[in-house]
C-alpha cells in the first residue's frame, strides 16, 4: 500500500469521535500529581509467576516469564523502608550506561557492565562481597561506533549453571556459572552493517531467545532461539521479508484485516526496502508456559524518515506471538503503522490474567512509545483498551474496532521542512525501561516521560553500516515543564491511578514487592521508594551518578532482604544532559538494607578474602577467568 493510500485508512474513523474526546486525547498527560492520590481498584488481575524461582533469588532481569518483576519478599515493607541504609558498594569503573539489574543465585551475585561487556561473580558469603571471578571476553571495539545510543548492556540470564548474555560486537557467550570459565560463544550478526546487540537474553528450558540492535543503520531486524547447551542457533525469525523469512504459516492468524494477507513483509514496503528495514529485536521477552508462546515488540523502520518508506512498513514497530519452539508466527499487531516518528514497539508486555466486563482474559499489558498504553488478548491480538499514559498530540486515539491510530494530519512530518512541538519525541512517552506489576494492588508500575521535539527530516541514503536515519529532533519538557514521572496504571480500565512528577527523566526500570513497596530511580540520580496503594514517597537516598538500571531485592546469607541498583547515567537518559543538575557519569552498585546492617559493615572487618582479580582488558587478562 502507498502512503497516499495509508493515510485515509490511519484517518478512518475521525468522524466518531466528539470535540470533547479528541480534546481529552489531544491534552493527555500527566493526570494526578503526588499528593492526590485516586483509589486504587480491586485487584482483578492476576499473574504466572513462572518459573517461581526461589523467593530470595533473582535468576532473570524481570525475574519471571511474565516480566513483572515482582518479589514477595516483605521484610523491608511500608512500616519499615525509611530504615534503608547503605550496606555496600561495589563499582566496576566503566563509565557507560548502566541498564542490567544484578542476578543472584547460590549466595552468589553476577553483574554484567556496559562495553567492554566484563561479567564479575561477587562472594555473598564473605565480608564486603568480594569478587568470586571475572571475565572480560575482549569484545571489538569496532561495535562501540556501531551503537546508536551508547554502549549499554541490559544484564544476563541464570539458566542451567550458566550465566548467559550477549556482547555489543554480536556474540552472546555463555559461563559455568560456578568458575566463569566460557563454554560456548556463538556469533549472531555482523557489525560492519551496523548490526550490535545490547538486549538481555531470555531463556525457558533450552532455549535462550536474543534479537538484534541497530535499528537508526538500516540493519535487517531479528529474532534467534539457541540451544543453552551448545550454543547452536536452532531457529531464526526475521522482522521484515517474506513470509517465510519472517517465519509465517498457516496458523498465522492476527486479529485485524488490514494484517492479512501474503508476504505482506514485503508489499507494504517500496521495492527491495525491506531488508534493510530496521525492526530490531533489542528489549524484553515475555513467555506463556500454558501456551508455550513469547511475545516481544520490533523497533522502528528505517530510514527513520517516512517519505522514503510509502507504506505500513510491516513489521516493523509489532509486537509478535510466537511457538517458542518453532519460532512460527501465531499472531501480530503493529502499533504505529508507517511509523513517522520512530516510536518502536520494543517495550515490555507484562503477562497478566484480567476480569474485563465480566470476562476473564489472559491479556498482555504494554506501555508503548507512541504514549498509549495497550491492554491486548494475548490468545488472539485484539485490542482491549488503549489510552494515552503520557501527553501526545500524534494521535486523536485508537480506534478499537480496526486497531488503527487516528493519526493527526498537523503532525505528520514533511522532508525539509520543520515540524515544531511533536509530543513525544523519538525516544517515546516511555522507552525500554522496565515496569513491574503488584497482585497485592492489581496496578502495573512505570517511569514515563513528559518529553516533545522539534523534528526535521532529511532525506538519507543507505551506505552499509553507517546512520539510516534523516531525523534531527530537539527535544524538551512538556506541558508543566517536568521530564520524568513514575505512575501506577490499572490495566483493566485504562487509567492512571496516581503520578510523581519528576524534574528530570525517570529511566530507570521499576520493582514492586510484598512489602507494599515499588521502587525507581530518576536520571538525577534519586533512588525512592514509594506506597504501592497511594503513591507515597516513602523513602529516597540521593545516589553518586543518575538512574537507568533495574533495581532488584534478593536474600543474602544472613536471610535478610537486600535491595540493588546500579547508578551509572548513559543511553537515552543524555537527552537532558545538559539540564543544570544533571550527574555525572558513573559505574557503583549500591546495596541497601534495614540500618545498613551487613557482612560488609562492624567493627571487626579488616581484610576481605576474594577469589582474583577484577579482569579488566585493560589489565591484559585476555578474557581468562
Amino acid at each position: 500500500m502507498t502512503h497516499r493510500g495509508l493515510l485515509p485508512a490511519l484517518r478512518a474513523g475521525w468522524a466518531r469521535w466528539s470535540g470533547a474526546l479528541f480534546l481529552a486525547s489531544l491534552l493527555a498527560g500527566p493526570a494526578f500529581p503526588q499528593g492526590t492520590p485516586q483509589a486504587a481498584p480491586a485487584a482483578a488481575t492476576s499473574a504466572n509467576f513462572a518459573p517461581n524461582d526461589p523467593p530470595g533469588e533473582w535468576h532473570m532481569q524481570a525475574r519471571d516469564y511474565a516480566n513483572t518483576r515482582y518479589s514477595p519478599l516483605a521484610e523491608i515493607n511500608a512500616s519499615n523502608v525509611a530504615r534503608l541504609r547503605t550496606a555496600w558498594t561495589f563499582s566496576d569503573g566503566t563509565q557507560n550506561g548502566h541498564e542490567a539489574a544484578p542476578l543472584v543465585a547460590n549466595n552468589t551475585m553476577y553483574l554484567v557492565t556496559p562495553f567492554p561487556n566484563i561479567a564479575y561473580a561477587l562472594d555473598l558469603t564473605k565480608p564486603g562481597s568480594p569478587i568470586k571471578w571475572s571475565y572480560a571476553p575482549d569484545p571489538t571495539p569496532v561495535s562501540i561506533g556501531k551503537a546508536c545510543c551508547d554502549t549499554v548492556n541490559r544484564g544476563g540470564v541464570l539458566v542451567n549453571g550458566k550465566l548467559i548474555y550477549n556482547l555489543l560486537d554480536n556474540h552472546t557467550i555463555a559461563l559455568d556459572a560456578k568458575t566463569g570459565k566460557e563454554l560456548w560463544r556463538t556469533k549472531m550478526g555482523d557489525t560492519t552493517h551496523g548490526e550490535t546487540m545490547t538486549m538481555a537474553p531470555f531463556a525457558v528450558g533450552n532455549r535462550v531467545f536474543v534479537g538484534n540492535s541497530g535499528g537508526e543503520l538500516g540493519v535487517w531486524g531479528w529474532i534467534a532461539a539457541l540451544d543453552v547447551d551448545t550454543g547452536k542457533e536452532v531457529w531464526r525469525a526475521y522482522s521484515t521479508g517474506t513470509d517465510q523469512e519472517v517465519r509465517i504459516g498457516p496458523e498465522f492468524k492476527p486479529f485485524y484485516d488490514w494484517m492479512k494477507g501474503k508476504d505482506l513483509g514485503v508489499s507494504t514496503w517500496p521495492p527491495g526496502a525491506a531488508r534493510r528495514g530496521a525492526g530490531s529485536v533489542w528489549a524484553w521477552i515475555s513467555y506463556d508456559p500454558d501456551t508455550n508462546t513469547i511475545f516481544y515488540g520490533t523497533s522502528n523502520p528505517g530510514p527513520r524518515v517516512p517519505a522514503q518508506r510509502p507504506g505500513y512498513n510491516l513489521w516493523t514497530s509489532t509486537i509478535f506471538a510466537r511457538d517458542a519452539s518453532t519460532g512460527m508466527a501465531r499472531w501480530a499487531y503493529q502499533f504505529t503503522p508507517h511509523d513517522e516518528w520512530d516510536y518502536d514497539g520494543v517495550n515490555e508486555n507484562v503477562l497478566l490474567d484480567a476480569t474485563i466486563n465480566g470476562r476473564k482474559r489472559k491479556v498482555l499489558v504494554h506501555f508503548d512509545r507512541n504514549a498509549f498504553a495497550y491492554t491486548i488478548d494475548r490468545m488472539t491480538g485484539e485490542v482491549l483498551t488503549a489510552q494515552p499514559f503520557a501527553y501526545q498530540n500524534w494521535s486523536k486515539g485508537i480506534d478499537l474496532k480496526t486497531g488503527m491510530p487516528i493519526v493527526n494530519p498537523a503532525m505528520e512530518p514533511k522532508p525539509n521542512v520543520k515540524l515544531p512541538n511533536v509530543c513525544p519525541p523519538d525516544i517515546g512517552g516511555k522507552d525500554w525501561q522496565p515496569s513491574a506489576y503488584s497482585p497485592q494492588t492489581g496496578l502495573v508500575y512505570a517511569g514515563i516521560f513528559n518529553i516533545c521535539m522539534d523534528l526535521t527530516d532529511h532525506p538519507q541514503s543507505y551506505i552499509p553500516g553507517t546512520p539510516y536515519d534523516g531525523m534531527e529532533m530537539k527535544r524538551y519538557a512538556g506541558p508543566g515543564d517536568n521530564w520524568g514521572e513514575f505512575m501506577a496504571w490499572d490495566p483493566v480500565a485504562g487509567r492512571k491511578v496516581w503520578s510523581i512528577r519528576e524534574k528530570f527523566m525517570t529511566m530507570s526500570g521499576s520493582l514492586a514487592t510484598a512489602g507494599n513497596l515499588v521502587f525507581y530511580g530518576t536520571a538525577d540520580g534519586w533512588f525512592r521508594a514509594v506506597d504501592a496503594h497511594s503513591g507515597k514517597v516513602l523513602w529516597s537516598h540521593k545516589l553518586g551518578s543518575g538512574v537507568i538500571g533495574q533495581p532488584m531485592t534478593y536474600t543474602g546469607p544472613d536471610g535478610h532482604q537486600y535491595i540493588a541498583i546500579y547508578s551509572g547515567i548513559g543511553g537515552a537518559a543524555m537527552v537532558s544532559s545538559t539540564m543544570p543538575g544533571f550527574p555525572p557519569r558513573g559505574s557503583t552498585l549500591y546495596v541497601f538494607s534495614l540500618d545498613g546492617v551487613s557482612s560488609a559493615t562492624g567493627t571487626t572487618q579488616l581484610e576481605t578474602e576474594a577469589g582474583g582479580p577484577a579482569a579488566r582488558a585493560d589489565h591484559g587478562m585476555g578474557g581468562k577467568p
